[in-house]
């Protein structure tokens, strides 16, 4: 025989073909098997036993259609939308036949229990419980579990689990976070050894950068729950408020070392939890402990883990009338299939699974047993909603003069969460807390001015995303404390006592030479185009005219043209200068307009009847940049990753991302800008290299550094930013006994110097670039204690916290001194180039939209 490389080329097709005809008629039968024969547990089907590893995603939702395919009259596979990754989102509904086959009947009564919906309630109906598995994607376990809660419900002999579902309907999500979940798997699953190592100091126990936890843009969809920035969280919160379960609970991990959390939760509570909530979370807590402890297994509760943030998955569906908790198994991605515990103990996948399988099945047969109960208690929760809501504001108006893009933004935001609103039918003067202000004061109210009453059934949430400060019984919580809307969408606002009028009337649109949309300007071609500057639809319009080649430009002050007044970071869209475009231009022009959601002017003149001509040097050319962004070890993933979507998905301009392993070998002159999100850079710029980041910045480049990239800038050669120094005078008169305090005190000691996530009032220089578009303020959510000089000769500082600039949060007292005449955000010249300095993460969450036009000056305009 000849050797197999002499094979002629047909030969070997041949033999090719011949070796591939099994797997090619295997993959024709395979989804027919998903029908055949009987129900398979997930070990039978998987061909493994569950908990000897890890499974892919696609095995996943193959199984998950194999036990639906054999439930036909019990369950239902609903698809509610795809990751970026292109993954299936879905949840699988289960419930008895006569249930299943009045499913959508059971899912709008109980809308109409809620309020939501007209028509007569039936009080008769089952509860309603939602599962959520692995919304982090490398705490795996759980999309393991599922696969046995799902045979469990399915399986007809089971007559404990065909009992339950008498009295409640079951929605599961077998993954939440399915690109998460597979960049976990698949790594680990390359990595592991032939036996499963439990050495904590084996490969298999250390997740390479970014780690599996976030999804596709490496966020964290367990703080995305309240704002929805993500396409995983849009998705899937549409179809979960066309629910609006009794019961919601969340499947977690934490540390290998820890055993098993289940509620009640840990304080603080927030204080619109109700009586009957806390009841319940103690109630599903009992039913845990009996089968926990008739297992001797170990589990903890009321530590840790608190219902005070509204953008987990145990808060925000408590504020939608949900008993909302968290489950958290010691392991996560750490962990692997088996891993050695530093008390001696072996932890594995199979003993992980077993505890979430035994809560998922306690929290249904709770709602089972007290469905009753809860289904009462859920009407009773919004009937007292819409006519006693808590709290003494009863209205919360947003002023309908200012920006429009913003404010659409806004109200978008209040219909995605079912929220109602109208406007002011007339205009009113009352007293009311105004939020820029900080206080109570008489508050003129316009008509059409945004008005979302508190009389209504999303009040409980209504009163936690508006209250201006949250009332926070403990101050050691687990996440930032302040959030109110007025705030992060930077619109002027006011909560008042009283019940406003409300009209559904729809404000008129003015009429002016606009174009808005398709309409037509008042001349067929017009001098230039005029935009103002205030929000991320600005920032996103700009980019995609850059990108068609459209040359902008941007005033750099004040003007008025044709009775119009226009402020610095106005974009001046002018004929002069884009004549290649020929005839496409204006139609461009508006095109993009209408695109990106924004409004342009368009002027007959490059006179302007005072300020300066459009012609005029202060009205500047804005250049394309090239854009780069480091990623990769080193690198906070979180922070990366809000830099990263806010270019493709927001603003839809290019960024080319660097690894930080070969940051040193980038030629950097092939770029125009470099962002350095929060993360620890020591490793990567050593001295040389530093130097040779500062010969690019002063051949041009513009060095974007935020958090602890300015962090570490700070204090070395040539850069302004310096840390400012301790009051030693304050230290030699210090009491001597302070190093006495208790061990047990020490983690309430440590919250002095801590900053949960507060509001606070930064002061601007508005005529610098980096603060076109904002008044002489700006409310950034402050998460860390800067303490920063003021910049020196050659910097400017734009933004600096004077005294008494807080507005909402906790901030410990050691952290309020250092927040005090200090340093936010600026920019110092080096050479022809910049260093931006932002010492606040303007894109935190992707939901502060009042910080998104800041990071967007930084791109386009300081430096023009």
């Amino acid at each position: 025989m000849y050797p197999f490389y002499l094979l002629s080329t047909r030969v070997y097709l041949r033999v090719l073909f011949l070796l591939l005809l099994p797997l090619a008629s295997f993959a024709q039968t395979a989804p027919a098997a998903l029908e055949a024969g009987p129900l398979l547990t997930p070990s039978q089907f998987l061909g493994y036993p569950l908990g000897s590893r890890f499974t892919p995603h696609a095995d996943l939702l193959r199984y998950v259609d194999h036990v639906v395919a054999h439930a036909p009259g019990r369950m239902k596979r609903q698809d509610y939308g795809q990751t970026y990754e292109n993954r299936r989102l879905e949840v699988v509904q289960v419930a008895t036949p006569e249930n299943l086959s009045r499913l959508d009947d059971i899912r709008r009564n109980n809308l109409r229990l809620a309020g939501l919906e007209n028509g007569a309630v039936q009080r008769q109906q089952p509860a309603i419980v939602w599962l959520s598995y692995n919304i982090h994607g490398n705490e795996a376990v759980s999309s393991e579990a599922v696969m046995q809660v799902l045979y469990d419900l399915a399986d007809p002999q089971n007559k404990q689990t065909q009992e339950w579902l008498q009295n409640t309907v079951v929605l599961l999500d077998p993954c939440v976070n399915p690109d998460g979940h597979e960049r976990y798997v698949q790594w680990y699953n390359r990595v592991r050894a032939q036996m499963a190592n439990a050495s904590p100091y084996a490969w298999e126990h250390h997740e390479p950068w970014p780690g599996g936890r976030f999804n596709h843009y490496y966020f964290d969809l367990n703080r995305d729950w309240a704002w929805q920035t993500q396409q995983e969280s849009r998705q899937r919160l549409t179809l979960y408020n066309q629910w609006l379960p009794q019961v919601h609970a969340d499947f977690h991990e934490m540390g290998p070392d820890d055993p098993y959390y289940f509620s009640p939760a840990a304080k603080p509570y927030h204080e619109d939890i109700t009586d009957f909530q806390r009841k319940f979370q103690n109630v599903i807590g009992d039913y845990n402990r009996q089968v926990f402890d008739q297992n001797n297994w170990l589990y903890f509760t009321r530590e840790t883990y608190d219902l005070f943030y509204p953008s987990y998955g145990d808060t925000y569906p408590s504020f939608n009338g949900a008993i909302g908790m968290t489950y958290e198994q010691g392991g996560s991605g750490r962990a692997g299939v088996r891993y050695a515990k530093s008390d001696g103990d072996t932890l594995t996948l199979a003993q992980r699974i077993s505890h979430h399988h035994a809560t998922s099945l306690a929290t249904i047969r709770a709602t089972a047993e007290r469905h009753n109960e809860l289904v009462t208690e859920f009407q009773k929760y919004f009937t007292d909603a819409r006519t006693k809501p808590h709290g003494s504001y009863k209205s919360f108006v947003v002023s309908g003069a200012g920006d429009p893009g913003q404010l659409k933004a806004f109200t978008q935001y209040l219909e995605r969460q079912q929220i109602q609103y109208g406007y002011a039918p007339r205009r009113l003067k009352t007293r009311g807390f105004d939020y820029s202000l900080g206080k109570e004061e008489s508050v003129q109210i316009e008509a059409q001015d945004v008005v979302v009453s508190m009389y209504q059934p999303k009040s409980t949430l209504v009163k936690v995303l508006f209250e201006p400060r949250p009332a926070l019984e403990d101050s050691l919580t687990y996440d930032i404390t302040a959030w109110a809307l007025p705030y992060s969408f930077g619109l002027k606002a006011y909560a008042l006592k009283d019940k406003l009028a409300v009209s559904a009337t729809t404000p008129a649109k003015g009429t002016s030479a606009v174009v808005a949309g398709n309409s037509q300007p008042a001349t067929d071609r017009p001098y230039a185009y005029v935009a103002r500057w205030n929000n991320l639809q600005d920032v996103r319009f700009l980019s995609r005219l850059l990108q068609q080649r459209v040359k902008v430009r941007v005033a750099g002050r004040a003007f008025e043209s044709e009775g119009q007044q226009y402020q610095p970071g106005t974009l001046v869209i002018t004929r002069t200068g884009n004549e290649s475009l020929g005839s496409r231009f204006d139609q461009l022009v508006r095109t993009q307009a209408d695109s990106a959601g924004v409004t342009v002017q368009a002027v007959k003149s490059g006179f302007s009847t005072s300020g300066a001509d459009l012609g005029s040097g202060y009205v500047r050319n804005v250049a394309r940049p090239t854009i780069a962004v480091v990623g990769g070890e080193g690198v906070s993933p979180t922070a990366f990753g809000e830099v990263w979507h806010f270019f493709e998905q927001q603003i839809g301009y290019p960024v080319t991302v660097l690894g930080s392993d070969y940051l040193r070998s980038v030629p950097l002159s092939k770029f125009d800008v470099l962002i350095l999100p929060d993360g620890d850079y020591s490793e990567m710029y050593s001295e040389r290299s530093l130097e040779a980041l500062k010969t690019w910045v002063r051949g041009g480049g513009r060095l974007i550094a935020l958090e602890g990239a300015a962090a570490f800038l700070a204090g070395k050669k040539d850069f302004l930013l310096k840390t400012k120094s301790t009051d030693s005078v304050a230290n030699r008169k210090a009491n001597p006994y302070r190093l006495l305090k208790p061990y047990a005190s020490a983690e309430r000691e440590q919250i002095g110097e801590r900053v949960q996530g507060s509001v606070y009032r930064v002061q601007l220089d508005n005529t610098h670039p980096l603060a076109f578009g904002y008044g002489p303020t700006y409310y950034a959510l402050i998460r860390d204690t800067i303490n920063y000089r003021f910049l020196g000769e050659g910097g400017w500082n734009v933004g600096v916290l004077k005294r008494n600039n807080y507005a909402a949060g906790f901030a410990g007292r050691q952290a309020q001194r250092k927040l005090t005449d200090t340093f936010v955000l600026g920019a110092q010249e080096m050479g022809r180039g910049q260093v931006i300095y932002l010492a606040d993460n303007p894109l935190f969450r992707g939901f502060w939209q009042g910080g998104k036009l800041l990071f967007g000056n930084a791109l386009f305009f300081v430096g023009q």
